[in-house]
């Protein structure tokens, strides 16, 4: 039997920095990990994601881009055979690293599936050995895992989920897409750039259903340029063949947005609808975890679970299922665990979407701040407007603020274009610390940069900006 001030049953981008963390503060600490280190995000999600989107972008770049600006490129292939090697480096490079780190920081790894036994110990199970292992403190950090819908189960080779549609070896010539979220769209935009011919069924009204329909607008004028056809308000029905896996060939049926019913026909359908939280399996049904209707394990500001040793953080424990909000949950928990009072008191959660081009958000919309009650005004920058977006060849988009009237706080910035996901950071940290738009007006932005259009874009909110003209109302 081992025994620990502190085991963290996970090692995700929440479980492993937590893990660490705890022991640099001092507490004897474990982790452990049935599958791959640095879970879902480093293996199958976040990271090899961003890596075939990245390839995809520079092979579309020079093949469909590079001649306006003066370079002709004669041949441009893709082997994504090749592409598929150059992501698995990265990624093992990574995951290789996490565990490095785990071990110099003095984490005892422990491989196996663990489950609760009492509210102090667990039953940790490997291929090779059963185990016990007790402690004073518990961190639950288990992740979630990708939903399947009863008409399009997972085969693993002509059905799939985004695990499998991130390690294809052949280029599929026709995909389909069930579902129109941050990762169908990211996933189908690849493969759309690469030469597949990409379907978007998505069964809301609109793509990205929670991100301000003017971003969402941008994005999906683009991708009709990539060539990928959208159905909202539409039903997948489920597959004609009886045989789906044998198949050459899926026959899809949908029901459109007008009722009628329609085939598609495709090589590969990726469902993505969703994930569910990994609360199962782990015994805490026995120990008297508290959870909701969907299997989230519930926690208060401190990520503490109705018990008063165990914590769950991430996915586990419910929206945003963000890797970055994970590490944060996870970073301050390990302080509670230490004795320090720590509470989660997050401003923001900034996110982003890696659609071309990008989209990210931090704070308010519009609508939220209006049903929240504060009065406000709304600023507009268009990438267009912009020296360095335009010497990019980048010009699609735009930077939204919206402003608290009142204390000219700001509330919410959305960005739609490029490098969206970096830009967010300064707007986070204005949020965070409660900046007023004359802190980002009066802080002085590099030109040419992307940046430029933060403050342009408060700017125009009070008739200001330069580089675009807004007449007064009135």
């Amino acid at each position: 039997m081992k025994n620990f001030d502190a085991v963290v049953i996970g090692a995700g981008p929440g479980g492993y920095p937590t893990a660490i963390r705890l022991a640099q503060l001092g507490l004897k600490t474990a982790i452990i990990e049935k599958e791959s280190f640095g879970g879902v995000c480093l293996n199958v999600g976040c990271i090899p994601s961003k890596a075939l989107i990245y390839g995809s972008s520079q092979f579309w770049k020079m093949k469909n881009e590079s001649e306006e600006m003066g370079i002709t490129v004669k041949s441009v292939d893709c082997n994504l055979e090749k592409m598929q090697e150059w992501k698995s480096g990265v990624v093992k490079k990574l995951t290789t690293g996490v565990q490095g780190l785990l071990k110099a920081n003095g984490v005892e790894i422990i491989k196996g599936t663990a489950s609760f036994k009492d509210n102090k110990t667990l039953e940790v199970v490997s291929a090779q050995s059963k185990e016990t292992v007790t402690a004073t403190n518990f961190v639950i950090a288990t992740g979630s895992r990708v939903v399947q819908i009863p008409t399009l189960p997972f085969n693993g080779k002509n059905i799939i989920s985004s695990t499998e549609a991130l390690s294809l070896k052949e280029l599929p010539k026709e995909m389909i897409v069930i579902g129109g979220g941050f990762i169908g769209i990211e996933i189908g935009t690849v493969y759309a750039k690469l030469g597949s011919k990409v379907t978007i069924v998505e069964a809301l009204d609109q793509l990205l259903a929670t991100v301000d329909s003017e971003l969402v607008s941008v994005v999906q004028k683009k991708m009709k340029h990539f060539g990928i056809t959208v159905h909202t308000g539409a039903k997948a029905l489920g597959i004609k063949e009886k045989e789906a896996a044998k198949a050459s060939k899926l026959n899809l049926e949908i029901e459109t947005k007008d009722k009628t019913k329609q085939t598609l026909s495709a090589d590969i359908i990726l469902v993505s609808v969703g994930r569910k939280p990994n609360s199962d399996n782990l015994g805490l049904e026995k120990i008297g975890i508290k959870m909701d209707s969907r299997g989230n394990i519930l926690t208060n500001n401190q990520s503490l679970t109705n018990l008063s040793n165990i914590y769950a953080i991430g996915d586990v424990a419910g929206a945003p299922q963000l890797a970055h909000r994970a590490t944060m949950d996870g970073l301050l928990v390990a302080e509670c665990v230490a004795g320090k009072k720590s509470f989660k008191d997050y401003k923001t959660v900034p996110w982003a979407v890696f659609c071309d081009p990008e989209i990210a958000v931090a704070g308010l919309t519009e609508k939220e701040a209006t049903e929240k009650g504060f009065k406000i005004k709304v600023g507009r920058f268009p990438f267009a407007a912009s020296g360095k977006a335009l010497a990019m060849n980048e010009s699609e988009g735009m930077a939204k603020i919206v402003i608290d009237e009142k204390t000219e706080a700001i509330l919410g910035v959305h960005i739609v274009g490029p490098e969206a996901a970096n830009l967010i950071a300064e707007a986070a940290l204005a949020i965070e610390m409660g900046a007023t738009v004359e802190d980002l007006v009066r802080t002085i932005h590099t030109h040419p940069t992307l940046p430029e259009v933060m403050p342009e874009a408060v700017e125009a909110a009070f008739y200001k900006a330069i580089h675009i003209y807004k007449p007064k109302r009135g």
